[in-house]
C-alpha cells in the first residue's frame, strides 16, 4: 500500500467518510545563511526542502472543524466551531491551522463551512525546519483550494506570519512562511524581509549535497531567548536612530556600524546587532558566489554565519556547536552552520557524496561522546512550494 493509499484511507477511517479528501503539501525549509536577520530587515536566503507536511481536507454541512494529526494520535481529534476560533492551550497543534481560519475569516474570506482536515508531516518536530510555517501553509493552500477564496502567495504567507506573531505569541519574521509559499524545485530565494522584494538563485551543487544534522534537542521558541534577541536588536536600532536615518539594522553595511557602533550603549546589545549586520553582508554575498559557482567560498561563509551566531548572537549552544565543529574537521566538508532559530534544532554542511558515509558516521561517534544521544541525518532535497498535490506525488 503506498503512501497516498495509506493517508486517504486513514482519513476516512479517523473522520467516518467513503469520500475522497483533497490533497495538498507545503515543504519545510533550510535556511543557507542569512539567520536572526529577517525580522531586523535585513536578506535572509532559504530553499524549501523534501521534507513537509500533508493536508487532506473536506468541506462539511456545517460550521464544525475536525483536526487530526498523525503525528499527534494520542491527541485525537480536535474539534472547534468557525464561530469560536480563539486560541486554547488545550487545542495543542491544532492552534495554527485554527490561526489560519482565524485570520482569514477576519479579512473577508469566505470560509462559510467547516471541514474536516488530517495532517501528517515527516518534518522533525522541533528541529527548526520550520513545522509550525509548514503546517500553516499548508492549511492556508488548503483553504485557498477547498473555498476557491482565490488567495495570492504573499497573502497567504503574511498570514501565516501573523498566526505566528499574533496568534501564537513568537515574535519571528516572515522567512519561514516565505520559503514554505514561495519555494522553487532545485533554487534557494534570497528575500529582503522589509521590502519583499527577492530573486530565486540556482543551487547547483555539483558534486555535493546538503546534509542536515538533527541535535535532537527540542526547542521551544515561544519559551525561549529568541522574543529577548529581538528586544536587544530594537534597543541597538533605537540607539543607533539618534543619529542615523536608519529603519532597520539591515539597511547599514559592516563599515557604517563600525563607524557608529558606539552610538549602542549597551554592549550585549552591540553585539547582538554587529551579528545583524554582518550577517546581512554575508548573505549578500554568497547570492554572488553561488551565482559564479564558488561553493568554496560560500562554504567559508557559512562558517563564518556559525561563529558570529555562536559569540555575537548566542544562540547556538553545546549541541550544535558540537555538530558544527565536527563537521568542519571532516573530509569533503566545505561548510557547516547552525539553521533556524538555533537552541537546539538542527545543522546544516555542504558535503561531497562520496564522503557522505565517513560523515554520518563520524560525526555520529564524536556527538554521542561529547553528548550521550544520537543526532539524526538527513540529505536535503530542494522542492517546489506549497501547493495542491496528486495522489502520485505524496511522498
Amino acid at each position: 500500500m503506498n503512501k497516498a493509499t495509506t493517508l486517504i484511507t486513514e482519513f476516512q477511517s479517523i473522520f467516518n467518510t467513503h469520500n475522497n479528501p483533497r490533497t495538498f503539501f507545503a515543504p519545510g525549509r533550510i535556511n543557507l545563511i542569512g539567520e536572526h536577520t529577517d525580522y531586523n530587515g535585513g536578506h535572509v536566503f532559504p530553499a524549501s526542502i523534501s521534507y513537509g507536511t500533508t493536508a487532506l481536507g473536506r468541506k462539511r454541512d456545517d460550521q464544525r472543524i475536525r483536526f487530526y494529526s498523525m503525528n499527534f494520535p494520542e491527541a485525537g481529534i480536535i474539534e472547534c466551531d468557525l464561530s469560536d476560533l480563539s486560541f486554547k492551550e488545550s487545542d495543542q497543534w491544532a492552534n495554527y491551522p485554527k490561526g489560519m481560519f482565524l485570520y482569514l475569516m477576519e479579512a473577508g474570506y469566505k470560509v462559510h463551512r467547516g471541514a474536516d482536515i488530517l495532517f501528517f508531516g515527516n518534518i522533525p518536530n522541533g528541529a527548526g525546519l520550520s513545522s509550525s510555517a509548514s503546517i500553516e501553509m499548508a492549511t492556508g493552500v488548503l483553504l485557498n483550494g477547498l473555498f476557491d477564496l482565490k488567495l495570492k502567495p504573499i497573502p497567504m504567507i503574511q498570514f501565516g506570519q501573523m498566526v505566528e506573531n499574533m496568534y501564537i505569541g513568537v515574535n519571528s519574521g516572515i522567512m519561514d512562511q516565505f520559503a514554505i509559499g514561495m519555494g522553487k524545485q532545485d533554487h534557494a530565494i534570497l528575500l529582503n524581509c522589509q521590502t519583499l522584494e527577492y530573486e530565486y538563485a540556482p543551487l547547483e551543487l555539483g558534486q555535493y549535497v546538503i546534509m542536515i544534522i538533527n541535535t535532537n534537542k527540542q526547542r521551544a521558541l515561544a519559551g525561549s531567548k529568541y522574543n529577548e534577541r529581538r528586544t536587544q536588536c530594537e534597543q541597538a536600532l533605537r540607539d543607533l536612530q539618534r543619529k542615523l536615518a536608519v529603519h532597520s539594522l539591515g539597511e547599514l553595511t559592516p563599515e557604517e556600524f563600525e563607524l557608529n557602533k558606539k552610538l549602542i550603549t549597551d554592549e550585549v546589545n552591540r553585539k547582538r546587532a554587529k551579528h545583524a549586520v554582518y550577517e546581512n553582508a554575508r548573505t549578500l554575498e554568497a547570492l554572488k558566489d553561488l551565482q559564479q559557482g564558488d561553493l568554496i567560498r560560500f562554504g567559508q561563509l557559512m562558517n563564518e554565519s556559525h561563529r558570529s551566531l555562536r559569540d555575537d548572537y548566542e544562540v547556538t549552544g553545546h549541541e550544535l556547536d558540537t555538530l558544527v565543529q565536527a563537521a568542519w574537521a571532516q573530509d569533503g566538508v566545505i561548510g557547516a552552520r547552525m539553521t533556524g532559530a538555533g537552541f537546539g534544532g538542527c545543522a546544516i554542511a555542504v558535503v561531497a557524496k562520496d564522503k557522505v558515509n565517513d560523515f554520518k558516521k563520524n560525526i555520529s561517534t564524536i556527538y554521542r561522546e561529547k553528548i550521550g544521544y544520537d543526532a539524526t541525518f538527513y540529505t536535503a532535497g530542494i522542492g517546489s512550494g506549497a501547493r495542491e498535490i496528486s495522489e502520485e506525488a505524496i511522498l
